[in-house]
């Protein structure tokens, strides 16, 4: 198969596969009598090895150290769990900072369920700041009055009610040009 054929079936870019030739990662293609690279089934595997090995969290050092593990024919087992072992190790740490983190939001709000509400003059300042054109906004959004494209709701929005927000800024740090 050649390099288009190869990249079409991995979803890689031609320039990829050239690049892991270059490095060493996939060896150099036998050419056909036209000077084209021809790929075999071996070529395919090595490839989805080193996408696989690369969503694993695998650097294309160590991806080209278990490939020399092989063709050395020992087996790389050790070096590849301890680099899972690794790699388990820091999604577990990121796991424990969301966890952490989400803790601390609902803290908030849940705080902020406690609190006295807002003076009316107050909430009249919210607004929501999507860009999207006022005639393509989803249900449960409207334009404010003159046609503004932020999507700002007309009872909460200082600007789609009428008065401007200090400096041209809403609370959501958009500017209202309408």
């Amino acid at each position: 198969m050649q390099i288009g054929e190869l990249a079409g079936e991995l979803g890689l870019n031609t320039r990829t596969i050239r690049y892991y030739e270059g490095i060493g990662l996939l060896p150099e293609p036998e050419r056909t009598g036209g000077n084209y690279r021809a790929y075999g089934r071996e070529d395919l595997e090595r490839l989805r090895f080193i996408r696989a090995a690369q969503r694993l969290g695998l650097t294309l050092d160590e991806i080209r150290e278990v490939l020399a593990f092989a063709e050395r024919g020992e087996p790389p087992c050790g070096f590849v769990r301890e680099r899972l072992r690794r790699e388990v190790a820091a999604i577990d740490a990121r796991i424990a900072e969301l966890q952490a983190l989400r803790g601390e939001l609902a803290g908030f709000e849940a705080e902020a369920g406690r609190l006295p509400p807002p003076a009316p003059a107050t909430t009249a300042r919210w607004c929501m700041s999507t860009r999207t054109p006022a005639a393509g906004l989803p249900p449960g959004r409207e334009a404010a009055p003159g046609g503004s494209s932020w999507g700002c709701r007309p009872t909460t929005c200082a600007a789609a009610a009428g008065a401007r927000p200090p400096v041209g800024q809403c609370d959501r740090n958009h500017a209202h040009r309408d």
